[in-house]
């Protein structure tokens, strides 16, 4: 299968345009450009005095913890999945003895 064709998506942050190269739908770049320029906008209302550069190093921290808290999430939920898929398992191998008697 062949990579989709990279495209040019115009985007804003914090009042700055940026041309994009991106695979896939333009539409879901322009809408998570639109939620981390939401982020910014929110960290800038809160640090007024706090410089382009510093609003964007914030904004990747807060991201980034998004991710982590999610990642967590995920693996504990593969987790109990797991353990779900064994408790299974056994009751199957049960069952499966039981009837063989």
């Amino acid at each position: 299968m062949e990579p989709a064709e990279k495209r040019q998506v115009r985007v804003t942050l914090l009042g700055q345009p940026y041309t994009l190269l991106a695979r896939g739908e333009p539409r879901e770049v322009e809408l998570l450009a639109q939620q981390v320029d939401e982020i910014m906008h929110e960290i800038s209302r809160r640090m007024p005095n706090a410089d382009s550069t510093r609003v964007a190093v914030l904004t990747c921290l807060h991201l980034a913890d998004r991710l982590r808290d999610l990642e967590r999430h995920v693996q504990s939920l593969r987790d109990r999945i797991n353990r779900k898929s064994e408790e299974l398992g056994l009751l199957l191998d049960q069952a499966i003895e039981s009837d063989e008697k």
